[in-house]
């Protein structure tokens, strides 16, 4: 945690659901509370921020609750200009499309730079795609290890599937994908892994269609599983 500078505000690191709109029911009452009392946002996108924000009962009119945008376009120079409010005094939430803000997502820049600027941050409980995925599948928690995104381009893909099976016998190997490219990159996974790693497919954690399968990929090879655009967190571990 950051040591306040004097007269800044706080910036809050506010999870958000993982679909639907089931905020009120997976965050705790204390990071509610503090979300119905901030006025002023930073999210990847404004729309998506603005149903959060009600499925949460945040209690103000939406064109009272100011949302600025920080996304992969964001520029150094306008993430410095998103301080300004901080800087001023007032408090501030962070919130990302899924999950926790600042894990694999943009809001890590601004996590930074508030930092470097004395700016207190806040890290707010709720849900961890990754940490409930690696909870419910039985793999190695003690030793792991986050990718993000795996490369979209085929060949690219395979290397770095390889690579992080050969990773497994080291520490679990978690990374997410796109929804849309769910069933590309499960048979990429069967493919390109040992048969005898461990794959195992965690889809909507938290919401009422939540899967979490975990078989050797040889198994999953026998009765492959149809993702469609659902939320899933990969693993693989030895």
């Amino acid at each position: 945690m950051s040591e306040a500078g004097p007269g800044n505000g706080t910036l809050y690191l506010v999870p958000v659901d993982l679909g639907g709109d089931s905020a009120r029911a997976v965050l705790p009452p204390a990071t509610l509370q503090i979300v119905h009392r901030l006025e002023s946002f930073v999210a990847e996108n404004a729309k998506s921020a603005r149903a959060f924000l009600k499925a949460a009962g945040h209690p103000l009119p939406p064109a009272r609750i100011q949302i600025r945008i920080l996304d992969e376009h964001t520029t150094a120079q306008e993430t410095d200009a998103l301080l300004s409010l901080l800087l001023a005094g007032s408090d501030c939430g962070l919130v990302s499309e899924a999950g926790c803000p600042a894990v694999a997502d943009p809001g890590a820049a601004l996590v930074r730079r508030a930092h470097a600027a004395g700016i207190r941050v806040v890290p707010l409980a709720g849900p961890s795609s990754i940490l409930l995925a690696l909870m419910a599948s039985g793999m190695d928690g003690q030793h792991f290890a986050f990718h993000g995104y795996l490369p979209i381009e085929l060949a690219a893909r395979a290397r770095r599937i390889r690579a992080l099976d050969d990773a497994t016998r080291l520490a679990t190997q978690i990374f997410i994908e796109t929804p849309y490219r769910n069933d590309s990159m499960l048979r990429s996974l069967l493919e390109h892994c040992r048969p005898d790693t461990r794959l195992c497919i965690a889809a909507d954690l938290t919401q009422p269609s939540e899967s979490v399968e975990t078989r050797a990929v040889s198994e999953w090879k026998k009765k492959p599983l149809a993702l469609g655009r659902r939320l899933v967190v990969f693993l693989l571990g030895g």
